[in-house]
């Protein structure tokens, strides 16, 4: 018997993917959860957790090996587009004026995390490894997985309680931003190192990445800075196409130089002046296709990686799934809400402030599904990693609505950014006010 024909079957796939997302989304926003928690669990639901498990064969018959090269290609678009916004999202001007506390706060958050991931890691080498992963490999990949902070997610949620103009909302939103951009640097260093052949060539890897890294946010970011207002002599679909043609040439870039696309899309997305009205109207068009169709078949080729029920039968799965959680929160919720303590914040207010930080959302799963596809962590050890990733997000908007009872509610309206986040201050300001965001906020 013939295999089926890829395009036909993705015919099918695609739509049930989608509808099937949109609908986990809309139930966790009436939970009061970030949506992006209903796509990620839909995703899950339909590999081996669940439709995997109760019905293999209807299993196969939705995802064939036929279609699944097609489907990552596809969910792949989506996650370098995704980057791409949430670099543009990522308001470097929010820096400006929160001195020291951010400082504190975001260093805190980064390096109290990557210390107890790295000891974490130690001790989970022998039991959890894949076979051939180096120890200094390991170690540093989960310590920078348990030191995300999901940018886009805890903009969403600081939207939805309308706390963008308070202390609480401009410090968490800065620290985010120094934790977002130093994250990515040092999984760029991760991958440098995967890519490499030897010190020599890791060495080499890191030092292209930098150069990368000066040029496009040294001399490309303020020389398209200086033309931003050209964007607005020419249509939209010009924009867009040198928009989407810049962002893949990014991607390809930072793939050839070792280190993962998603790291020359993420770039990308800083350099461009999101000022440009122009260019927010494109990105918010890029962003109502993308993120409800694109992205979810992201989440659905990871979560047919993800079996949940390898816990089930597995004592040690489950301790290890609970000191992943309790380190995870000790480091990133309990050393941020310290910080914001010590940095003059009244208690609530800074343990608020250490669960917003806590919010690994989409990014994590990211970030470990590039371990996944990289040989980095095995199913087992992804599985546990993608629990406390749903969990530490899942904790966020109910733990921030408990102790800021007071704040004000959220005013309606707010346009979305990737990911459901919305556009917020400095820079980036013009994407909040362009017309064709509005409907982006399914994740």
């Amino acid at each position: 018997m013939s295999s089926p024909d890829p395009i036909t079957q993705l015919l099918v796939t695609v739509p049930v993917v989608i509808l099937g997302c949109q609908a986990g989304a809309r139930l966790m926003r009436r939970c009061g959860q970030p949506p992006v928690i209903g796509e990620i669990t839909v995703g899950i639901l339909l590999g081996p957790s669940l439709l995997g498990s109760l019905f293999p064969q209807a299993q196969h018959w939705l995802f064939p090996d036929s279609v699944l090269v097609p489907l990552s290609a596809l969910g792949t678009v989506g996650l370098l587009t995704f980057m791409f916004l949430a670099g543009l999202e990522l308001d470097l001007g929010a820096l400006r004026g929160q001195g020291r506390a951010t400082l504190a706060v975001s260093q805190t958050g980064m390096w109290l995390p990557l210390g107890l991931g790295a000891v974490l890691a130690l001790a989970m080498y022998g039991p959890l490894a894949p076979d051939g992963v180096g120890k200094p490999v390991f170690v540093m990949f989960i310590a920078v997985a348990m030191s995300i902070t999901a940018f886009p997610v805890l903009a969403r949620i600081l939207d939805d309680r309308g706390l963008h103009g308070t202390p609480v909302g401009a410090l968490a939103m800065a620290c985010a931003a120094v934790d977002d951009v130093t994250a990515w640097c040092l999984l760029a260093v991760v991958m440098a190192t995967i890519a490499s052949t030897g010190l020599l060539g890791a060495g080499v890897t890191a030092l292209a990445a930098a150069g990368f890294v000066v040029v496009l946010l040294g001399v490309v970011r303020p020389l398209l800075g200086r033309r931003a207002h050209l964007a607005e002599r020419h249509a939209d679909s010009v924009v867009m196409t040198f928009l989407v043609s810049g962002l893949f040439l990014a991607a390809f870039t930072t793939d050839r130089i070792g280190v993962h696309a998603l790291f020359g899309a993420f770039l990308l997305g800083v350099a461009v002046p999101g000022h440009s009205r122009k260019v927010a109207r494109c990105a918010g068009q890029m962003r109502t296709f993308v993120v409800p169709v694109l992205l979810p078949l992201y989440f659905v080729v990871g979560g047919l990686h993800t079996d949940v029920l390898l816990l089930v039968g597995s004592l040690d799965l489950w301790l290890w799934t609970a000191v992943v959680v309790a380190v995870a929160v000790a480091g990133k919720w309990g050393g941020t809400a310290l910080a914001a303590r010590a940095a003059g914040h009244d208690w609530n207010s800074a343990l608020a402030i250490g669960a917003l930080m806590n919010c690994r959302g989409l990014t994590e799963l990211i970030v470990l599904n590039i371990g996944r596809e990289q040989g980095v962590i095995g199913t087992e050890l992804f599985t546990v990693l993608v629990v406390m990733a749903l969990l530490s997000t899942a904790v966020t908007s109910p733990a921030v609505s408990r102790l800021l009872r007071g704040a004000p509610e959220p005013s309606g309206g707010a346009s979305a950014s990737p990911g459901g986040a919305p556009a917020v201050g400095g820079t980036r300001h013009a994407l909040r006010t362009a017309p064709a965001e509005r409907p982006g906020r399914a994740a």
